[in-house]
């Protein structure tokens, strides 16, 4: 991959590319990409955990959840959910949804990653449906669920010199990827920037994730009538101002180690970025997204019930299995645990 991405440059007149035609390759190139290869990601043996692997709870409750609104809004059967992974979210969703309910539930997963395709279909074998792209769904009615969505996708790279914006490139120095500011000459990362009104104090730099907004648009024109719930990690407009972020949020994560410099590890590690919320909901809302509640996550699993979950009795046993589920309850709901640094985002549409 690093090979690759070097010929990439140099082929380039202006000898350079963005961040996010950088982290474009380093996550999806077809054949090198971090998510299109064989290997684990996920879990102790990955290089990173998401919360909605932590336990079969997540996707239990987020199953009773939409059982619900389904009976209050006379919704369809039908799920969509974006980037599946290793597909535990999925197997304990519809597993709930079959204890709870006698109707036919038809569960879609959007994968782009060969690899992840294969670990769904030996763990949920025909009781999911896999597209490549969500356009395939076009009309789409029901409920859309991501986990850990946005933050993976391309990001421009933005810095602030003396009140001038400069993108940040990447190019190839002593036969090393090196970065390049060059003067901001990107209308559409500048009209985003004027749109979420956001100001960088000198030697500051953010993320712009254009990709986002395609992302958006591209969803709300597969969905006739639906739920949206997003899950990730990210900022406002207002705290993307705090000098804590003056350098911005580009991480990679490899074998469960931050990594700083994602110019290391090119196609062996994940790239992230923090999404910004205000403009995830703002875009939504052109088009034609109703913005409906932001929550931290743990505040969001006890607004829809997950504490009717945990089970009222002492087990000598902290191996049993109700011991292990109400440990895993409290991980997801404790002030300190990993839902404090996650937020649900959801949005309707048709609704």
């Amino acid at each position: 991959m690093l090979s690759y991405v070097k010929e990439l440059i140099k082929a380039r007149p202006e000898q350079m590319i963005t961040y996010a035609e950088l982290i474009g390759e380093a996550l999806y190139h077809p054949q090198w990409g971090y998510y299109m290869k064989q290997g684990e990601k996920v879990g102790k043996k990955g290089d990173f955990i998401t919360t909605s692997n932590v336990s079969d709870i997540y996707g239990r409750i987020m199953a009773k959840w939409f059982l619900k609104l389904k009976a209050e809004r006379q919704l369809p059967g039908v799920v969509c959910e974006l980037g599946a992974g290793n597909g535990r979210f999925a197997a304990a969703f519809i597993a709930e949804w079959n204890k709870s309910c006698d109707e036919h539930l038809s569960y879609y997963v959007v994968e782009t990653s060969p690899y992840h395709r294969k670990l769904q279909k030996e763990l949920l074998g025909t009781s999911i449906q896999q597209v490549e792209s969500i356009d395939a769904l076009k009309p789409f009615n029901g409920f859309i669920f991501s986990n850990e969505l946005f933050d993976a996708l391309p990001v421009h790279v933005v810095e602030c010199h003396h009140d001038l914006l400069f993108e940040v490139m990447i190019t190839v120095e002593n036969d090393q990827l090196m970065e390049k500011r060059i003067p901001l000459n990107n209308n559409e990362i500048g009209m985003f920037m004027k749109q979420s009104k956001l100001k960088l104090n000198h030697k500051q730099r953010i993320e712009i994730p254009l990709a986002m907004g395609r992302m958006i648009a591209r969803m709300a024109d597969v969905v006739e009538s639906g739920w949206f719930v997003t899950v990730d990690y990210g900022y406002s407009d207002e705290e993307w101002g705090e000098a804590f972020h003056r350098e911005g949020s580009l991480r990679g994560y490899y074998q469960h180690e931050q990594i700083r410099d994602v110019l290391k590890f090119i196609g062996e590690m994940d790239i992230t970025s923090h999404v910004h919320f205000d403009s995830l909901i703002r875009i939504g809302e052109k088009h034609g997204l109703e913005f409906v509640s932001k929550q931290r996550q743990d505040q969001f699993l006890i607004s829809i019930g997950i504490l009717q979950e945990l089970e009222n009795h002492v087990d000598p046993n902290p191996f049993s299995e109700v011991s292990r589920r109400n440990r895993a309850i409290r991980s997801l709901i404790m002030p300190s645990g990993m839902s404090a640094y996650f937020h649900v985002v959801v949005q309707k549409k048709g609704i």
